[in-house]
């Protein structure tokens, strides 16, 4: 169905090729997944699919790439619409409609489909995805998460042969994804639809792959079958490191496997739950009674909570559950429709300029609100000028996130993953007292992600309070000291990272699901025990 034959990639501004003499067929019906260093040429290898490199993106290109039998030199993506189906990796950058269901009719009206066809193809995917509660709503009203299922609606309406995403479940949670990724692994098997598909949560995805394509970031590919490529990939879910660190002969891919390999470690473990105790430090965060409503919609329901110093709590639930609302209400970027909010005894919504800087660094869920620079040099002097901060030191900040960065790249030609730890950096060089991320992790890889780790401990130990929402379960089993978990904008759990996430089966990382009723929640708590005990 998709034929690679000698592909070499380079980008005009680049001094290093994307992929060299990159080869490789996908058959019909087949899930491959691709996987590698953020920044290392996975979106561009799915842009080269449909084509839109080098028709509308530019770059140098050698060797040729056919669909079906087309090759993608001689049609535009245009004219390819029909046969490939493509979600980005910022879904709100594609979309063209206002409401929900227009948007999901749009493309087959550029293809003059017959209407009765199209009511009937809009009625199915919006029973396939869950979307139908969501048909008459505005677009730039649904969360982050509901907007990726919209755009994966879109294609998937169009019937296409191949489907092509770009990170599609960063922004969902948990049970989002499973649902999604399942429908997709369907349509595969039942309906011989090809998907290729690039993902950093491989936990997620790698029980669905046929097959995975490592991009090694030096032009270098590895293909062939999950068990092969994440033996010795230095990129890895949690479950493939839990094998290495317990020295298993064999790597499983799933939860269910990896349980039947490790039962003579949980068997052997003595270890007694222990309920854990909060800790009380000095409040920086008051938040009293607060509801916040969009027209007739109720985002947060009566909220309650303090924050103090050195806490990192993650807030999680449902995508639509009052997250991002409830975070954006605690930056000072919406007012509460009634109660009352402190951060350091003021009122967000009062504070601005270099005091706002100083006490609240927001990161929203789209990173690149942000930035304005004409390149990542320029957004760094900035930054430094505008915090008084070192000349150098915002950048040496994003160096150690992610290591590679030219500063003379525009913001805008960056990844998605590269961008954020660029606004994280511009943020965090004024040492804002109170951290606020939205989806923090959507674009990093597992080796950016413990950087990341890193520098969130670092800034909480100097006395920072740090909230960062997410559906990431991994990130909030190694960083998190306490969880609050939002339905429906009311809090119904608040307490010990250990705590909530073992009573949700749902939002248990991968390791606790493997080790239950063992409370592990990390690959390095599961070692350390053992090491302990043996």
């Amino acid at each position: 169905m998709i034929t690679f034959s000698s592909v070499s990639l380079i980008y005009p501004s680049s001094t290093k090729t994307v992929f060299e003499n990159l080869t490789f067929k996908v058959s019909e019906g087949e899930l491959v997944l691709v996987m590698g260093p953020t920044g290392s040429g996975k979106s561009s290898l799915l842009r080269l699919i449909n084509g839109l490199i080098p028709h509308h993106t530019g770059g140098i290109l050698a060797g040729d790439i056919s669909v079906n039998g087309i090759s993608t030199r001689e049609v535009k993506p245009g004219g390819l619409a029909h046969l490939i189906g493509i979600v980005g990796q910022n879904p709100i950058n594609g979309f063209v409609s206002d409401k929900v269901e227009e948007e999901l009719a749009f493309g087959m009206e550029t293809l003059n489909l017959q209407p009765e066809v199209m009511r009937k193809r809009v009625e199915e995917v919006l029973d396939l995805l869950s979307l139908a509660h969501l048909r008459g709503r505005s677009i730039t009203t649904l969360s982050g998460g509901e907007q990726q299922r919209v755009a994966i609606g879109s294609a998937l309406v169009m019937h296409p042969k191949v489907l092509v995403l770009d990170e599609p479940t960063s922004a969902l949670d948990p049970i989002a994804a499973e649902e999604v990724l399942s429908i997709l692994h369907r349509l595969v098997h039942d309906l011989g639809l090809t998907v290729v598909v690039s993902e950093h949560k491989l936990e997620r995805v790698i029980q669905f792959a046929d097959r995975i394509l490592y991009i090694k970031g030096d032009g270098q590919t590895q293909i062939g079958r999950p068990e092969e490529v994440l033996k010795d990939s230095e990129i890895a879910p949690p479950i493939v490191h839990l094998a290495r660190a317990l020295n298993l002969d064999e790597i499983a891919l799933t939860v269910r496997d990896m349980r039947r390999t490790t039962e003579k470690f949980r068997s052997n473990a003595v270890v007694a739950k222990v309920k854990t105790p909060p800790i009380f430090t000095a409040e920086i965060i008051e938040v009293n009674d607060v509801t916040l409503s969009y027209g007739n919609t109720r985002a947060l329901d009566n909220v309650s909570l303090r924050i103090g110093e050195e806490e990192i709590v993650a807030v999680m639930g449902r995508n639509g559950a009052g997250k991002s609302s409830l975070l954006r209400s605690i930056a000072g970027v919406l007012k509460p429709t009634q109660g009352k909010i402190s951060v350091l005894g003021s009122d967000p919504i009062d504070l601005a300029g270099k005091e706002r800087r100083q006490r609240i660094g927001f990161i929203p869920q789209e990173p690149s609100d942000l930035l304005y620079g004409q390149s990542v040099q320029e957004e760094c002097r900035t930054a430094d000028r505008d915090n008084e901060s070192e000349s150098g030191a915002t950048f040496d900040l994003l160096q150690n996130l992610v290591p590679g960065i030219s500063p003379t790249t525009h913001p805008r030609d960056l990844s998605e993953g590269q961008r954020l730890a660029l606004a994280l950096s511009v943020v965090l060089s004024a040492n804002p007292k109170v951290l606020i991320l939205d989806e923090p992790t959507r674009g990093l890889d597992y080796s950016a992600k413990n950087g990341l780790i890193s520098t969130l401990k670092a800034i909480a130990s100097h006395g920072c309070a740090v909230i960062l929402a997410t559906h990431d379960v991994e990130l909030v089993a190694e960083v998190a000291t306490r969880v609050i978990f939002i339905a429906d904008g009311e809090i119904v759990a608040d307490g010990s990272t250990l705590d909530v996430l073992l009573s949700s089966p749902a939002f248990a990382p991968q390791v606790a699901k493997i080790m239950s009723p063992v409370p592990w929640l990390t690959v390095k708590e599961v070692v350390r025990a053992i090491g302990l005990s043996s």
